[in-house]
C-alpha cells in the first residue's frame, strides 16, 4: 500500500528535532532507521501529517568510551554495533544478540536507539540492554535531559519512558569485561522474530558462578530481566545439573503470548529450556 501524504522534517541537531515534536505534537512520528515505522506507514496503521527524520543528527551516531561505560548513539545503526570491538569485548551480550536481528540489509537500516523506543517485546535489543543493566539518556524541551535506569526504561506494550515530545539520545552500557556471554533465540524459519529468546552474561571465577545476568524475550509485554534466578546461579558450579535446578522457575511470573507461534505454556517451556543454553554457553566464555 502507498502511505497517506505527510510533511516530512530532517533537522540536523537534536534541539531541532524536539522543536519538530512541540511545534506538531500529536501529529508528528520520529524516523530512525524507518525498520518499524516505514511498514506501518504503508498499511496506513498511523497517519501523521510529519514525520521528523532523525538521519541527519550527527551526534546520535557513534560509539564511544567513558571509563567504565559504553556509550551508544541512539541513531547507531545494528552494523556499527557489530563492527565495534569495543561493544564485542566489553558488552559481547549486545553483540551477539544484535547478530541474529534479520538480515544485513536491516542491520544496515536499523538503529539500537529505534529499536528500544518502538519497545517490541520481540525485539533482540531489550533483553541483553536489560540484562547489561544498561542506562537510557532521553532529551526533552528546554534542552533538558533525565537519565532512566534499563529496569524503568520499559513500561508496557509498544511504551516507554520516552514521553510526549522527547527523544533517547543514548544508551549508556557498563563495562562487563571479562564475562562470558550468549543469546539463544528460538525460531522457526530464518530471520524471524524471536518466538522466546534468552540473554545471558555470566562471570565465572574459581569454579562457580560469581555474577548472573539473564534477559527474556517475548516473555510478557516488555523485556524481562530474571532476577531470581540470577541470584540463584551466583556460586553454583557451570555444571549442566546445577544450571538446570537454578534456572528452572524462569518462566514464573512471566505472562507471554499465545499465537500461531506457539501458546504461552509452550514459550514457558521454551524459556526454561533457553535458559539453561544460554547459561551454560555464557559460563563456558
Amino acid at each position: 500500500m502507498i502511505p497517506a501524504s505527510f510533511d516530512y522534517v530532517a533537522p540536523t541537531t537534536v534541539a531541532d528535532a524536539l522543536a519538530a515534536l512541540a511545534e506538531h505534537g500529536d501529529d508528528a512520528k520520529v524516523l530512525a532507521g524507518g525498520q518499524s515505522l516505514l511498514p506501518i506507514l504503508r498499511m496506513r496503521l498511523n497517519t501523521p501529517s510529519v514525520v521528523v527524520d532523525l538521519g541527519r543528527i550527527a551526534e546520535l551516531a557513534g560509539i564511544t568510551e567513558e571509563g567504565d561505560t559504553i556509550v551508544i548513539g541512539a541513531m547507531t545503526p545494528y552494523a556499527a554495533v557489530l563492527a565495534s570491538e569495543v561493544v564485542s569485548t566489553h558488552a559481547g551480550l549486545l553483540s551477539k544478540a544484535v547478530a541474529t536481528v534479520a538480515d544485513p540489509q536491516i542491520r544496515h537500516r536499523g538503529t539500537v536507539g529505534g529499536a528500544l523506543v518502538h519497545a517490541d517485546p520481540a525485539g533482540d535489543v531489550g533483553a541483553p540492554v536489560l540484562a547489561l543493566g544498561a542506562e537510557l539518556v532521553i532529551a526533552g524541551a528546554g534542552g533538558t535531559t533525565r537519565t532512566v535506569a534499563a529496569d524503568d526504561f520499559f513500561e508496557d506494550l509498544f511504551t516507554t519512558a520516552v514521553g510526549d515530545g522527547e527523544l533517547l539520545t543514548q544508551i549508556r552500557i557498563p563495562k562487563h569485561t571479562g564475562w562470558g556471554s550468549h543469546y539463544e533465540k528460538f525460531v522457526r524459519v530464518s530471520h524471524q522474530w524471536s518466538i522466546v529468546a534468552v540473554a545471558a552474561a555470566v562471570r565465572v571465577d574459581g569454579g562457580s558462578i560469581a555474577e548472573a545476568r539473564v534477559g527474556l524475550t517475548n516473555m510478557g509485554s516488555t523485556p524481562l530481566r530474571a532476577k531470581a534466578v540470577e541470584a540463584a546461579l551466583v556460586g553454583r558450579a557451570p555444571t549442566d545439573q546445577a544450571v538446570r535446578e537454578a534456572v528452572a522457575g524462569v518462566a514464573e511470573g512471566t505472562n507471554p503470548p499465545s499465537d500461531l507461534n506457539g501458546a504461552a505454556d509452550y514459550r514457558k517451556h521454551l524459556a526454561t529450556v533457553l535458559t539453561r543454553r544460554a547459561v551454560l554457553a555464557a559460563a563456558g566464555g
